[in-house]
């Protein structure tokens, strides 16, 4: 590919992200909602018990929203990255916590969404990894990235 060609797609690529943004602004103010993927997850929660208190310590149900647990009144737990990549969840997924009587937090996947696989190319863009595939692009876990041993340029599978 010519060096004009790589610029005028790179123009194009800067162009449609710009666009992007304008309309993701303007369903910002007209909806009021200021992060949907945020309401997206605060609902799926709510549909879940909560919380309860159990005789090994507090028990909360929430949803796992990419790099967290949201529970139903918004609260979110950290969820171990390492965890997060060995269990291969994935946004949406159903996950209960324990939280110990001496603080410890347990984490368990409960309700996997369904998974849908597909092959992308791994790209890192304002220092996040992302896997573009089907005219997507979707955020990884870094540990997930250093655990296959996977580099920017790479073919790989999601789920």
């Amino acid at each position: 590919m010519s060096d004009d060609v790589i610029l005028q797609v790179q123009e194009l690529i800067e162009s449609a992200n710009a666009s992007l943004k304008t309309a993701h602004a303007l369903l910002r103010q007209v909806t009021g909602v200021t992060d949907t993927d945020r309401e997206r997850i605060v609902s799926r929660a709510s549909t879940m018990s909560g919380s309860t208190a159990a005789a090994s310590g507090k028990i909360v149900e929430g949803v796992f929203d990419g790099q967290n647990m949201v529970d139903a009144s918004g609260q979110t737990y950290p969820v171990p990255a390492n965890y997060a990549s060995k269990s291969k969840l994935v946004e949406s997924d159903g996950m209960k916590l324990t939280i110990t009587d001496e603080g410890k937090f347990i984490y368990k996947q409960i309700a996997p969404v369904k998974r849908k696989t597909a092959v992308g190319v791994l790209i890192q863009e304002d220092g996040q990894y992302k896997i573009l595939a089907e005219g997507k692009a979707y955020r990884v876990l870094l540990a997930s990235i250093t655990f296959y041993r996977a580099e920017v340029g790479d073919q790989v599978t999601i789920l």
